[in-house]
């Protein structure tokens, strides 16, 4: 037995509350606590003890799943669940060996996510009732409850969003006083609380008894598992077309032919990756926590979730585990393929900062004894989220790994997501935030230094307080615009976005760069003084309006007044062109966009189910010669297509796969680093660009939804007339090299006009008091047009087929269940997301988006709205309703309206003000 006080003496012997030891300890031996997980019972002494695998594996199978941890496990239950039974499981070692074993296996509801919230739910079904009723074993789950500490008002606001989020999902939470938290946790120091989130249904898993229980339903609907099995190889073959996919796995013991391989390697998976020539990106680090001997009443306790202290406390029968996420995590620089059911040294110099948190919060561990400490492997990604689904680079390689440490609380929901995805080429819920395709530029993936960066940073704010408008400051100015320069020197603070500097909002303070990583002073490093965008940010960590909420204010008011810029240049900018391009349009894309050149349309991409895969404009276009990054050379038929650039990979790579799938006569060319994008925006923004563009822009030489190729400041540009905020306005489309000259002529010509840069902050407020949506905010891939009141946008009174028709008439006919609706309040109450909509007294949905309107000087917000009674959601229900909306649990009367709060008949982008 060690005490933690021993290392403490060695490392830093001014810290002022160590864990006393009761006997001397020579600081020159250091510590010397056992190295063990808590867990009565491992599968490190079951199973096959030589180097044979337990089975022979088979020729051929549909799916192979590589790796026996969680998700491994979860996932192939889930895929016999669905159906396929012919699966097999290959584990190098034995199940669990790698991080899984030693996890500390905590469970928490709730989560600053709609989506995770539910993933969480279906964790906690299948280890609590699915699997105990349909093995009759014990999965060693354990409802001991939750609570999570809040020490300043902040934390416990955030704590209060989950609150009001919970009552939608039906999780039971409560806020405590002090006093109260006192009386359920008698151990606990409440003299510096503000007050604690009690969740009486979270708990525990064992890892063992989790995934043995797995293995065994899964068995019984026929999978495969064979342990002792390492892979060595992925086979991938190119089919006609060129398109990579998975052709076999190579083992140590045989080959088995398969179209589909799932890699739930956990921090292997990188290593696992490589064999099929796929980027991976996440890095193995060492997560640590220590086991304490028994403490009198401590039993029954809740598991505590301190998040100002970074550290947590979860009870392991009558003692406790206490862990963290410190600023100084250890990177496993060279991965080991042997390491099955191994733990590291304990580096107490590292750990010991989550020591005095977990003092001050249950005052008797100071003179509690240490049994044992858990230092292990585990994968952490560059935004702290899994990375799922098909691998861009190869078809049917999916991957289910990088869970930041969270693989047992995440398993259930997301092996379910992951073998629905793999059936039926996409998952039932939004897993956006995970995809693998749609998250990272592809230059990133495999960029080391940026992956190690963002990881980190991920690492170390964890428990950090999610504010709505964070920017992370690891791993940035990766991908910068043409006029990222111009802006910087007049006061733009950026935002990141798929590794792109975009416009944030514009500070009268003048220029606030964003500096190369410091890792918050870590590793020796020194942190950087005086650094003015860090102080912005912290500005911003508020759940009230920020300080600078009259700057975006201005932004917006003089859009809507006289006429603003915005910098759009990170944007997505792709042809489809070629023989079959018209036909391959037809399909993506549910409006008509087979136009005649000079039409520009806005339309949504479906997927098979009627979800929202995208929403864009898509332009005709001519070839030209020469060719142009305007225009490029093609034969057959060419659109071009602008689509947001943080969402722009997810768009190339499903209408890559739609593509493939089809085996069309077409191409898709990405021109986004090629093309800047100005777009000028206001009742004025006609008066400005006639004095800068070469082309009449009068309504009937120029309407809305129309581009032509023209002339500004002497150079090549394509307009188009189009708004993301509701104004009369054009976009420029600009040849890198000209858009600093374009950018100056159109500042210059709109200076005595009263024409500002504008950011996406103010883009955030403009388009939502328009009623434009924002895709994966209100629309998401499982939202549907006619949910999302875009019915318009599907070209269902034609009889040209296109994706995800059939079911979008299906719901037609059969009747909207849930709505998207927008809400105003007439206080002036910041709402970001998440609130509960109540409906008559009854909770219906929550809300998706909300921003502030400034020109209706109003709290605007859109959310999905149910009927209790399971009936259809008409526009009658809507307005039939008495509506408030539940922050942090505080109510506000809310009026719902069925059109957009501002210019509802659409005048003013029409030019008609």
């Amino acid at each position: 037995m060690s005490y933690v006080s021993c290392a403490l003496r060695a490392a830093a012997p001014r810290l002022p509350a160590p864990w006393r030891s009761p006997r001397p300890f020579s600081s020159a031996t250091g510590p010397t606590a056992e190295k063990s997980v808590p867990y009565q019972k491992t599968l490190k002494e079951e199973g096959p003890g030589s180097g044979e695998p337990s089975r022979p594996p088979p020729s051929s199978a549909e799916v192979v799943v590589v790796g026996g941890g969680s998700l491994g496990c979860q996932t192939t239950y889930h895929l016999t669940k669905l159906g396929v039974t012919n699966v097999v499981l290959l584990e190098r070692d034995r199940l669990t060996s790698g991080t899984t074993w030693h996890t500390a296996g905590l469970l928490w509801q709730l989560r600053p996510s709609d989506v995770e919230v539910e993933l969480l739910a279906h964790t906690r079904d299948v280890v609590s009732r699915d699997l105990p009723a349909e093995t009759g074993l014990h999965t060693g789950w354990v409802e001991n409850g939750g609570l999570f500490i809040a020490s300043n008002k902040q934390r416990l606001d955030e704590y209060k969003r989950l609150m009001s989020l919970g009552k939608v999902y039906g999780v039971e939470s409560y806020v405590l006083t002090p006093s109260q938290t006192k009386d359920l946790y008698p151990l606990m120091n409440i003299d510096d609380l503000y007050g604690t989130l009690y969740v009486p249904k979270d708990g525990t898993m064992d890892p063992a008894g989790t995934c043995s229980t797995l293995a065994r339903a899964a068995t019984a609907r026929g999978a495969m598992i064979i342990e002792n099995c390492p892979v060595t190889g992925i086979q991938v073959r190119a089919d006609d077309f060129g398109v990579k996919r998975v052709y076999a796995v190579e083992t140590a013991h045989g080959t088995i032919q398969t179209p589909c391989v799932v890699n739930c390697a956990g921090v292997w998976a990188r290593a696992l990756g490589r064999l099929a020539g796929v980027h991976v990106p996440l890095v193995g680090m060492h997560h640590a926590y220590v086991v304490t001997e028994r403490i009198e009443g401590i039993q029954n306790m809740p598991n505590v979730r301190d998040h100002d202290a970074s550290v947590y406390l979860r009870l392991q029968g009558d003692a406790l585990s206490v862990g963290g996420y410190e600023s100084n995590p250890i990177f496993w620089e060279k991965v080991s393929e042997k390491f099955a059911f191994g733990l590291f040294d304990l580096d107490w110099d590292v750990f010991m900062q989550h020591i005095e948190g977990a003092i001050n919060r249950v005052p008797v561990l100071e003179k509690t004894g240490i049994k044992s400490t858990v230092c292990g492997p585990e994968s952490f990604t560059a935004d702290h989220k899994p990375l799922m689904g098909e691998a861009p680079e190869v078809r049917g390689f999916f991957l289910g790994c990088g869970f930041n440490s969270a693989g047992m609380m995440l398993g259930g929901g997301c092996g379910r997501e992951l073998a629905h995805w793999i059936i039926h080429g996409r998952p039932e819920k939004d897993m956006y935030g995970y995809d693998i395709r749609q998250r990272f530029h592809h230059s990133l993936t495999d960029n080391n230094r940026w992956i190690r960066e963002r990881s980190h940073e991920s690492y170390a704010k964890n428990y950090s307080v999610v504010f709505p408008h964070d920017e992370p400051l690891a791993g940035r100015n990766m991908r910068k615009d043409p006029l990222h320069e111009e802006l910087l020197r007049q006061g733009c603070v950026f935002q990141e976005r798929h590794g792109w500097e975009r416009p944030g909002w514009f500070s009268p303070g003048g220029a606030a760069p964003v500096l190369d990583y410091d890792y918050y002073g870590a590793y020796g490093r020194e942190r950087h003084k005086d650094y003015t965008y860090n102080r912005l940010l912290g500005d911003e960590y508020t759940f009230d309006f920020p300080p600078h909420h009259d700057v975006i204010k201005n932004e917006c008011l003089t859009c809507r007044n006289a006429l603003a810029l915005f910098d759009m240049s990170y944007f997505g900018k792709f042809y489809l062109v070629g023989p079959e391009a018209t036909k391959a349009a037809n399909w993506l894309f549910s409006a008509d966009v087979s136009k005649a050149p000079g039409s520009t349309v806005y339309t949504c991409m479906l997927n098979k189910q009627g979800g929202v895969e995208s929403d864009l404009t898509v332009s005709r276009i001519s070839p030209e010669d020469p060719a142009s990054p305007l225009a490029p050379a093609f034969e057959g038929d060419g659109y071009y297509l602008a689509i947001g650039g943080a969402v722009a990979q997810h768009n190339w790579s499903h209408i890559t796969s739609v593509l493939q799938d089809m085996k069309l006569q077409c191409k898709l060319l990405d021109c986004s680093e090629e093309l800047g994008m100005m777009s000028i925006q206001g009742p004025l923004s006609r008066v400005v660009l006639q004095e800068v563009l070469d082309t009449d822009l009068s309504n009937e030489a120029f309407p809305f939804s129309t581009h032509k190729i023209t002339t500004a400041a002497g150079c090549a540009v394509r307009a188009m007339r189009l708004s993301f905020v509701g104004e009369m306005g054009w976009e420029l489309h600009v040849p890198k090299a000209d858009c600093v000259k374009v950018y100056r002529a159109v500042m210059q010509a709109g200076a005595r006009h009263g024409i500002t840069n504008a950011g996406y902050r103010a883009i955030d407020s403009l388009s939502i008091e328009k009623g434009y949506r924002h895709w994966h905010a209100d629309l998401r891939t499982d939202d549907t047009p006619l949910e999302a009141g875009l019915a318009f946008t599907c070209k269902l009174k034609s009889s040209i087929p296109f994706l995800g028709r059939e079911a979008v008439e299906a719901q037609k006919a059969k009747g909207i269940f849930r709505r998207l609706v927008c809400f105003t309040t007439d206080e002036k109450v910041p709402m970001f997301g998440l609130e509960a909509v109540w409906r008559d007294g009854k909770v219906v949905g929550h809300i998706r988006r909300a921003d502030f309107g400034f020109a209706i000087d109003k709290t605007i917000a859109y959310g999905y709205i149910r009927d209790p009674e399971g009936g259809p959601v008409s526009l009658d229900f809507v307005k039939s309703g008495s509506y408030e909306l539940e922050r942090m649990g505080v109510t506000y009367p809310a009026r719902a309206h069925t059109k957009s709060p501002f210019d509802p008949d659409n005048k003013r982008v029409k030019g008609f003000y």
